[in-house]
């Protein structure tokens, strides 16, 4: 049987993105396809290397091209790309996906979940900064271990610190004493926020995560309206309190027109290191309700354990730290489906047709 490259790729439009609903021919992600006396050579190219069906659509793509009649051997790369869902423009042209994590209140542990998730978004190959947006009480300096302070360019323009995994930091903790209280109004915690975010030269980056303060004040706004967001994760806790305010934080995300990517729970149960057994030291949930109330995808649950503050004290996440603990492989887990909705945010945008650039 004679054995083109048209044969190949109608085999490989049988392999559908489990995400995307679309065959992976048609999402564009085959590439340089050689075909030659029965031996098959192309690279499958990823929407982003944080998918959680990664695996699947490699064994797939290469078993639909092995079960061709004629076909002697299959060599496939794979790659990943990741897909801007909303192109910045000339000023952020680098820059592919800004993603917002944000709480409406205090203590839920926002500030871990949004480091954790950068961490875990570079350890699958990503290239990712972190902005500390709290201006009042930045904590991101305080627990990450900074391996590069932040320099100014001879442009002007601020090189972000560096953290453990290349990932970029920008956090007013970075330029003011620990010790120093941040007396300001609204409109200069808003420029702040501002400078923090245009005023560094952040290079390519595939995903942006800027920590945002508790609530829905100045930085919130600022950063709606200074940099087009990909989406925001919201972060909650099992108590119905804490799911009635991060019900405001995401309605008023939704005014403001940024997309909704999910709901993560922090601290949702506690896991018996000796037993293993799962308790819900604050009860019933209240987060699934609250979702299905908005219509939003709860896409993690995050186990409290003594682990995480332990290690963040020695400024290393815990999923850095003890990357096989329920906590870690949690974070993990929560960062795939991020990295996956902003992959569906991303095509409706048109994100596949414009060459993912």
């Amino acid at each position: 049987m004679l054995i083109d490259e048209q044969t190949v790729l109608n085999a490989l439009r049988r392999v559908i993105d489990p995400d995307l609903k679309i065959d992976i021919v048609t999402l564009g992600m085959i590439k340089n396809l050689v075909v030659r006396d029965g031996d098959v050579s192309f690279t499958l190219e990823l929407t982003t290397p944080a998918c959680p069906y990664n695996k699947s659509i490699e064994e797939s793509a290469r078993a639909a091209v092995e079960s061709i009649p004629g076909v002697r051997s299959v060599e496939m790369r794979v790659t990943a790309r990741v897909w801007s869902a909303k192109p910045l423009g000339s000023t952020y042209p680098d820059v592919k996906n800004v993603v917002a994590v944000a709480s409406g209140k205090g203590g839920v542990g926002k500030t871990t979940v949004a480091i954790n998730l950068a961490c875990s978004l570079a350890l699958s190959g990503a290239r990712v900064g972190l902005v500390d947006a709290d201006i009042y009480g930045p904590t991101i300096p305080k627990i990450v271990k900074i391996v590069e302070p932040p320099r100014l360019r001879p442009d002007k323009k601020v090189e972000p610190a560096r953290m453990m995994l290349g990932i970029k930091v920008m956090s007013l903790g970075l330029f003011v004493d620990e010790g120093t209280a941040v007396i300001w109004r609204g409109p200069l915690v808003a420029s702040a926020v501002k400078q923090l975010l245009t005023e560094a030269q952040w290079g390519e980056l595939d995903y942006l995560i800027v920590d945002l303060p508790p609530g829905t004040g100045d930085a919130s706004l600022t950063l709606a309206q200074t940099m087009p967001l990909t989406g925001v994760v919201i972060v909650t806790t099992p108590q119905q309190a804490a799911s009635v305010i991060a019900a405001k934080a995401l309605s008023m995300f939704r005014r403001l027109g940024v997309t909704i990517i999910g709901i993560v729970e922090n601290m949702s149960y506690y896991v018996c290191p000796e037993c293993g057994k799962e308790s819900s030291l604050f009860g019933e949930s209240h987060t699934d309700k609250m979702a299905a109330e908005l219509d939003v995808e709860v896409l993690g649950r995050i186990p409290m354990s003594p682990d995480v503050s332990v290690n963040h004290d020695q400024g290393v996440p815990i999923v850095l730290a003890a990357p096989s603990s329920p906590a870690a492989r949690a974070f993990d887990e929560a960062a795939k489906k991020i990295a996956a909705k902003i992959s569906v945010i991303a095509h409706a945008a048109g994100a596949a047709k414009a060459g993912a650039k």
